[in-house]
C-alpha cells in the first residue's frame, strides 16, 4: 500500500494530501531513509514523521485497504 494512504487509512494524518505533502517535504521516514508518498508499506516498517518540534514513530502491524475507525488504531503501535 501507498504511504500516503497508509497513512490516512490507519488515522494518523487525518488527510491523503496532507499526508502528501508531509513525504514531498521531507518529514517522513520508513526504516530510517527518507520516503516518497509513492513508497510501499508493508507489515514491520518503521514509519517516523516530524511534526514540527516533535515527531512520532511507529511500527507497521497490518494493511488493510479499508477500515473502521474504532480498528485503525490496531494498524500501528508505538514506539
Amino acid at each position: 500500500m501507498r504511504l500516503d494512504k497508509y497513512l490516512k487509512v490507519s488515522r494518523i494524518i487525518k488527510r491523503r494530501t496532507v499526508a502528501n505533502e508531509a513525504c514531498d517535504a521531507g518529514r517522513v521516514t520508513i526504516n530510517e531513509k527518507p520516503a516518497k508518498a509513492s513508497a510501499n508499506v508493508k507489515v514491520g516498517d518503521v514509519i517516523e514523521i516530524a511534526f514540527g518540534n516533535r515527531s512520532v514513530k511507529v511500527e507497521v502491524l497490518d494493511v488493510s485497504e479499508t477500515v473502521k475507525k474504532d480498528d485503525a488504531k490496531d494498524m500501528y503501535r508505538y514506539l
